[in-house]
């Protein structure tokens, strides 16, 4: 899960970490109201979309830049009504753009250095690992890719926690020293609290910057959450903006079904990630091309099933189905109730193709062959891999 830039200022107020004051605002009049509050000079509005790139960005509408900096209330007012209920695109949002539904209005700071700061889950060593750079400011891939000896990456032991001479280490890294390092030390043990204590999987800010006063800030952050860890957060759920997902996987959350669209026309309903990712590649394999991952999980219901069909069918692109059911917990004669109950439902009329395999297989198999539907059977994952390409391609 992710949230906006403006609910990232209300956790890093939470937890002390230091940030220019900001507002948000749905509407010029509040967006003029805000700038008042805030100060009324020297003034920065950002358009709220959970995609990075706004400054470059462009409006569907041909005005450019999703971050301005207004010198005055009426300016901000005058420019947020450029933003709200426009259409920004950006190098992440892809050519679809994203609905800007809120701006929010804050104070803009001097800038004497720009740094970057982050804290994300290492799936190698199964630490939390920080990563800080001098380069703040910039497309951090593209540090990355060209001067990679300017990332200093420190992992943290997840029950000793951050300790002392790591933060020194990472104020050495960049460049703090006096006041300026016990900002940083004393903003990082916050933020890394914020980390922990809200069960994210990743905190950036970019950019970290150091005024002309030597004041150390968090000027713009991006945020992500467990989502198998959001029960014990419902104030953090409370945030989530469903406007801005795919409407197939917010429905698919109502469901417990995991799902994620992609750009191809063959769906597929699996359950367990690991066989989902395997049946994605062997789809690829065979010359196909994926139109989702959908994994259904270990106790699917028939009522799970149908769901998953439907937002299956809600994608326009989607031209065969591949069924692939390893039964251990799950009952294949469960999912095969569930497949025809859907189909029959749905009056589907593109190739479906199913593999089944474990607990009750034999039963779930004579279901579907004695069924008045036209489901293709399959004996192994190859065999149906292979039929539900040759179908969509005849």
């Amino acid at each position: 899960m992710n949230i906006h830039e403006y609910q990232a200022k209300e956790l890093f107020e939470k937890f002390g970490v230091p940030s220019p004051n900001g507002m948000v605002a749905s509407t010029a009049e509040e967006a003029v109201a805000a700038a008042n509050a805030i100060g009324g000079n020297d003034l920065v509005i950002k358009a709220q979309v959970h995609a990075g790139g706004r400054g470059k960005g462009t409006f569907t509408n041909g005005f450019k830049g999703g971050v301005h900096f207004p010198k005055t209330p009426a300016e901000a007012g005058d420019l947020a009504s450029k933003m709200l209920g426009q259409t920004l695109v950006t190098h992440q949002t892809g050519e679809a753009g994203r609905l800007v539904s809120k701006v929010m209005i804050a104070e803009a700071a001097d800038i004497s250095r720009e740094l970057y700061l982050a804290i994300l889950l290492d799936r190698e060593t199964s630490q939390p690992v920080i990563v800080a750079s001098t380069e703040g400011g910039m497309d951090i891939e593209e540090v990355a890719e060209k001067t990679p000896e300017k990332l200093v990456r420190q992992f943290v032991h997840p029950l000793a926690g951050l300790q002392p001479y790591e933060v020194r280490k990472l104020a050495g890294a960049l460049e703090l020293s006096g006041d300026q390092a016990k900002q940083f030390s004393k903003l990082i043990k916050n933020l890394y609290k914020l980390f922990i204590d809200c069960d994210c999987d990743m905190v950036e800010i970019n950019p970290l910057v150091v005024t002309p006063t030597g004041d150390v800030l968090a000027l713009d952050a991006k945020f992500g959450f467990d989502d198998n860890a959001l029960y014990r957060h419902p104030e953090i759920v409370a945030m989530r903006d469903t406007s801005e997902e795919d409407p197939r996987e917010v429905e698919a959350s109502t469901f417990d079904l995991n799902y994620i669209g992609l750009d191809g026309n063959i769906a597929c309903l699996v359950n367990g990630a690991g066989l989902a990712m395997a049946t994605m590649d062997i789809i690829k394999h065979f010359g196909g091309d994926p139109a989702n991952f959908l994994d259904v999980g270990g106790g699917a219901t028939k009522e799970q099933v149908s769901a998953a069909f439907k937002i299956i069918l809600s994608d326009p692109k989607v031209e065969g189905i591949l069924v692939n059911i390893f039964g251990g917990i799950m009952q294949c004669d469960i999912i095969a109730e569930g497949i025809l109950a859907a189909a029959a439902e749905l009056e589907l009329n593109i190739p479906l193709v199913v593999r089944l395999e474990g607990t009750n297989v034999a039963l779930g198999k004579k279901l579907i062959a004695e069924s008045d539907l036209a489901v293709i059977g399959a004996d192994n994952l190859n065999d149906a891999a292979k039929k539900i390409v040759a179908a969509v391609k005849g």
